[in-house]
């Protein structure tokens, strides 16, 4: 545990780790941070749904309402400036760049393509860059995939499930659902034209509704990989919990979910977290922010050049993102002296006493680090989702155990 006593200052909601991680006692023991991998960059910072659960516009941070709407060119160069000296001075081969919003589409195809040629120019001579855009699907016609496509950038779409069940929680702004819209897209961007563009599905969990159908439903775009998110809460703000739900809502729904996949006679598409659990498990890493002690490497740049932290923790307080850095005065290294970002990569040392003692916390990981936030605490508690993620890490353990004792029992 490393801590400093209080410095006098105002305490904020977040007392760990603003002020009680002591960033110069890590280091001059030894500790180094983990360079920035990907860059998350918010190139409009409106959308065209109004989804209820958005972490953006519905919960704590309200800074959207003050930046201008979309990224200015001279925003994005110096962003991509700084993402190239991030690279030499790191010698990293390859980052990831993830148009981002808001919705990004919105930014309209001329002004993502020149976006993208400009860091391609800019980052591409010191490193290989992946592009990678995360999007609602409502505005991702032939016209637009196309240009993403040919600018080799790789299309990833939110969608809750069946059209019922999505449209329950991700409407337009005038009440309508966004399913027919998002349907057409998603069978354009899985049509062989475009195949190659498609890089998952997100899904946000809601017990309410069926999970295998959900799942079939999301399995008829065949997408190469899909991402099931709980929903963003934390102990100042607890996930809504039905009467007649059981104690593990979320888990119970995972779980049939995990059932359907792991059970099926051949992989049908990759979901990270059951994948992740699985390795982790195992002895391995995981790649999710939802579980696990691997260091995470992401930054994020607002519309206005801000250098922020992982846009989930909106969810929490306002300004738990901010770093008081920008593109045009500071390097990414900068962040990497933010506690924020440096509780995010210390693995073990930023659990709380109870999560340490916990025997699943090599796999849990203290759970998604939004989802730990309590008001006048801080960062150091488990995840509001403990009870699930026990029953859910438990429930997939012992099947792979029983799996692989049954082939070990079945070898001549």
């Amino acid at each position: 545990m490393v801590l400093t006593m209080p410095s006098g200052r105002g305490s904020g909601p977040a007392p760990w780790p603003d002020r009680l991680l002591d960033v110069a006692a890590l280091r001059a023991a030894g500790w180094r941070p983990t360079p920035f991998r990907d860059v998350v960059l918010k190139v409009h910072q409106r959308c065209n749904l109004a989804c209820d659960y958005c972490y953006v516009y519905e919960m704590a941070d309200q800074s959207w309402r003050t930046r201008p709407r979309a990224m200015e060119p001279e925003t994005w160069r110096a962003t991509a400036a700084r993402m190239a000296e991030h690279a030499r001075g790191h010698d990293l081969t390859t980052m990831r760049l993830i148009l981002h919003g808001g919705e990004p589409l919105l930014a309209g195809a001329q002004r993502l393509a020149a976006l993208i040629g400009d860091f391609r120019a800019t980052v591409g001579e010191h490193c290989r860059l992946d592009v990678q855009i995360q999007t609602n699907g409502v505005l991702l016609d032939e016209r637009m995939l196309g240009r993403l496509r040919d600018n080799g950038v790789t299309v990833g779409v939110s969608l809750d499930g069946a059209e019922a069940d999505n449209d329950r929680h991700r409407r337009l702004p005038d009440g309508r659902g966004s399913f027919a819209a998002v349907d057409r897209a998603l069978r354009l961007l899985s049509s062989p034209a475009y195949r190659s563009a498609f890089a998952g599905m997100l899904c946000t969990v809601d017990p309410e509704t069926d999970p295998l159908a959900c799942y079939e439903a999301l399995l008829a775009y065949a997408p190469p990989a899909i991402d099931l998110l709980l929903p963003h809460a934390n102990w100042s703000s607890p996930p809504i919990r039905h009467p007649h739900a059981g104690p593990t809502p979320h888990a119970d729904w995972l779980i049939a979910v995990f059932d359907r996949w792991y059970g099926a006679p051949r992989q049908e598409t990759s979901i990270r977290l059951f994948e992740d659990v699985i390795a982790l498990a195992l002895g391995g890493s995981g790649r999710s922010e939802q579980i696990g002690l691997s260091p995470v490497a992401v930054v994020v740049v607002e519309t206005d050049g801000a250098i922020e932290q992982a846009d989930s923790l909106k969810s929490t307080y306002p300004g738990a993102c901010a770093t008081g850095l920008t593109v045009f005065d500071d390097p990414f290294d900068a962040a990497l002296d933010r506690p924020g970002v440096v509780a995010r990569q210390i693995g073990v040392r930023a659990l709380s006493d109870t999560c340490r003692a916990c025997p699943v916390h090599t796999v849990c990981g203290g759970g998604h680090y939004a989802h730990r936030f309590r008001a006048g605490d801080g960062f150091r508690n488990p995840t509001v989702y403990c009870a699930d993620m026990l029953r859910l890490i438990r429930h997939v353990t012992a099947r792979v155990e029983a799996d692989l004792h049954d082939r070990l029992r079945s070898r001549p």
